[in-house]
């Protein structure tokens, strides 16, 4: 039987009905499904420039309509538009000097009681943009995301081990990096 609504239909069922005769109403149910993922992993690149925000997520979207004939679902669709989103937030960091301030992550017990004190989250944010590019994705896809170490490589086209070793030395990172913004309080 036949779903009722978009949202009860898979993501390959959604893109085969959009390639078969470009439905907007397919289209709109992935947008609406996916949109709101994008939107975090993007803003961890892009900080706090709604602006930069949104031309990200347009042009990530745009690039994915066009690649989609070619996507080859070895990995999720979600996982797929997150790496186009990332690449697109890259290209934007590289083109220009942006604010590269980042005001949340989520998932991470660590991260949520540093975001618990206003003041330590302007800490977090702060390291979070020092952080290299590498270190940045690997903790926007896991901790923001909620992506897999399973999923990360697909996305970012890395070996499977790189992920976990990434997020150890980027967290790790981040503790150096607070620290030395603590002991610059006292």
């Amino acid at each position: 039987m036949w779903p009722r609504t978009t949202s009860e239909l898979s993501d390959e069922a959604l893109v085969r009905s959009f390639l078969r005769s470009r439905d907007e109403r397919s289209f709109r149910a992935l947008y609406r499904r996916h949109t709101a993922m994008m939107l975090r992993v993007a803003h961890k690149f892009c900080g706090r420039e709604r602006d930069s925000v949104e031309d990200v997520i347009q042009e990530a979207w745009v690039r994915a309509t066009r690649n989609l004939p070619g996507f080859e679902w070895r990995s999720s669709l979600s996982s797929w538009l997150c790496g186009i989103v990332i690449n697109v937030a890259r290209e934007g960091r590289r083109a220009g000097p942006q604010d590269q301030g980042l005001d949340r992550v989520y998932d991470d017990e660590e991260a949520a009681e540093l975001w618990a004190d206003p003041v330590d989250s302007l800490a977090l944010s702060e390291a979070i943009a020092r952080l290299p590019d590498g270190y940045r994705s690997i903790v926007a896809l896991h901790d923001v995301a909620g992506f897999t170490h399973a999923e990360i490589p697909t996305i970012l086209w890395i070996e499977p081990g790189t992920s976990k070793i990434q997020l150890a030395r980027g967290r790790r990172k981040l503790r150096d990096l607070l620290g030395r913004a603590q002991g610059d309080k006292s």
